[in-house]
């Protein structure tokens, strides 16, 4: 009978009363190594978005390019007023010459979010894929 211990001589002892569990550990490391490969990749393609104003702001990042987009509607590029064209000209320009080229991108508080996210798209697509959003350090509320 299936499930069940023979003594030899064709008398049963009872059913199975241990369950074999090393598969199921093995199961289980192999999932837990897939997890910990996966969620490594999904750490590194995250974003980190910072608010206009933060009590926890970095200090300044050292970068190549700087791109500013005032409140009404003018695009600064290293300080200097340009349009999308020249402003993706110059990131492709840049990126090729320094592979790790970073960008900050600055925008006022009152510029669309669109705005911003075009231009982080603007960016990405020129090849760069480290930028920071630049934020205002604000003071850290009392309590905490």
């Amino acid at each position: 009978m299936a499930g069940s211990l023979s003594n030899g001589n064709g008398e049963d002892e009872g059913p199975l009363a241990s369950i074999n569990i090393i598969p199921f550990v093995d199961i289980v490391l192999v999932l837990l190594i897939i997890f910990m490969l996966t969620s490594a990749a999904i750490v590194r393609a995250s974003m980190v978005v910072n608010l206009p104003k933060a009590a926890t702001a970095g200090a300044h990042v050292e970068s190549t390019v700087n791109l500013v987009c005032t409140k009404d509607g003018k695009l600064l590029l290293n300080g200097k007023e340009s349009n999308l064209d020249e402003v993706a000209r110059h990131v492709k320009r840049e990126h090729d010459a320094n592979p790790k080229l970073q960008a900050v991108i600055a925008g006022d508080k009152g510029v669309p979010y669109g705005r911003v996210m075009d231009l982080i798209d603007l960016v990405k697509r020129n090849g760069v894929t480290a930028f920071a959003l630049d934020v205002e350090r604000a003071p850290v509320p009392e309590g905490n």
